[in-house]
């Protein structure tokens, strides 16, 4: 038991020397707990502090002079990056105008004049049912109508010569009325044995074959209108503050492969789904040659102004327990900066901080620095000459 115990000992005993002289910022988090070794990286930078405060001092070593102790660091400069500036979504197609046409009367269907994949214009007969009984009626009415009208006459005639009796010119005229409605309800009933399409588009499948009898509401085709195509898709409700309708959009359709078409928002949905986040989005879309066809799956990319945030070196990327922080090099010293992490990238880290392009971020030599230490640089940016900005998408 006791070899066990003074095992484990010297076991932590060795992984504390380890974590002090070769973890990034030991010494400065013992610091900040107010915890002094007499030994260590924490001793050597007191020491430097020490003697840089000596320096300052009437008769001490100056700045620069001999005894003036420097650290060698290597810096690389502030890049920036704009992420959120563009979203990709898969969307699906639907017709711009779509309607389903349905027989309003029932009877023995006679003819059917088009075929699936006609394109019509709106008022193109599709159908038309056995009429010879409603084209009776409506002749019948048609003779009834004339015959009231010269009723009609003949009694307005001996009215003006006080022959008739001003009751009988008002049976006439109410005869001839009725007579007129008569007509007009045959002419109805004989209007809706021929079936006609109600908007310019694509005649779908046929669901029925003329000599059957088709009840009323039963549905006849199908027609769609796909001079431009709705794609409805959904995106994550951090964007909902920046689409507006009007946007502009580019879609790809999987069945194209090579093709992109171009658009704009045509309308945005009012709520939010609490269950997905996700905010419903529709995108209309030209489509004048028919080549996209409603029910096709779409790649859909829009583009926002996005966020742009200063990228450095993830080496440089120190903790404190302020919160996350790097060096930057100024004038021969280092000077800390708080740095909030944004986004980690394989290349940068996005920060927060009080930082511009061009910046000088000292990544090595970051172990022995303190506020203000002076340091010599070795190599990389000296923070004079801005550098090349980036960009980044999540």
């Amino acid at each position: 038991m006791i070899r066990q115990i003074i095992a484990s000992f010297v076991v932590l005993l060795a992984a504390g020397f380890a974590w002090l002289y070769f973890a990034p910022g030991a010494p400065q988090v013992l610091t900040d707990a107010g915890i002094v070794l007499p030994f260590g990286p924490q001793a050597e930078t007191q020491a430097a502090g020490s003697e840089q405060v000596r320096g300052n001092q009437p008769g001490g070593p100056r700045p620069g002079g001999p005894g003036a102790r420097t650290t060698n660091v290597i810096t690389t400069g502030v890049t920036t990056a704009r992420i959120n500036d563009a979203l990709s979504a898969i969307g699906e197609g639907t017709p711009v105008r779509s309607v389903t046409v349905a027989a309003t009367s029932g009877g023995e269907l006679a003819e059917v004049l088009v075929r699936p994949g006609d394109v019509v214009d709106r008022g193109a007969v599709i159908a038309r049912f056995d009429g010879e009984s409603e084209q009776i009626a409506y002749d019948r009415a048609v003779l009834a109508v004339e015959d009231a009208r010269a009723a009609l006459a003949r009694t307005q005639g001996l009215a003006s010569t006080n022959v008739v009796a001003g009751t009988a010119l008002t049976a006439a005229e109410l005869a001839a009325a009725n007579a007129e409605l008569e007509l007009r309800n045959a002419e109805v009933a004989l209007t809706r044995r021929t079936i006609t399409s109600p908007i310019d588009g694509t005649i779908g499948l046929i669901r029925v074959t003329p000599g059957n009898y088709v009840a009323a509401q039963t549905t006849v085709t199908s027609i769609d209108d796909t001079s431009s195509i709705l794609i409805d898709f959904w995106v994550p409700e951090r964007y909902a503050g920046q689409l507006v309708p009007g946007m502009p959009v580019s879609v790809d359709a999987v069945a194209l492969p090579g093709r992109t078409f171009s658009g704009d928002i045509s309308a945005i949905d009012t709520r939010i789904d609490p269950a997905s986040r996700t905010l419903q989005v529709q995108a209309e879309i030209p489509n004048p040659d028919r080549l996209l066809r409603a029910g096709m799956s779409f790649t859909v990319s829009v583009d926002f102004p996005g966020e742009e945030y200063p990228a450095v070196n993830p080496l440089a990327i120190l903790w404190s327990a302020e919160g996350s922080y790097v060096w930057k090099y100024l004038d021969g010293k280092a000077t800390r900066v708080m740095a909030q992490i944004v986004q980690r990238n394989s290349d940068g880290v996005l920060v927060r901080a009080d930082l511009a392009p061009g910046d000088a971020i000292i990544t090595e030599g970051i172990l022995q620095l303190s506020e203000g230490a002076a340091v010599t640089l070795l190599e990389g940016p000296d923070g004079g000459t801005p550098t090349e900005t980036v960009a980044k998408n999540p």
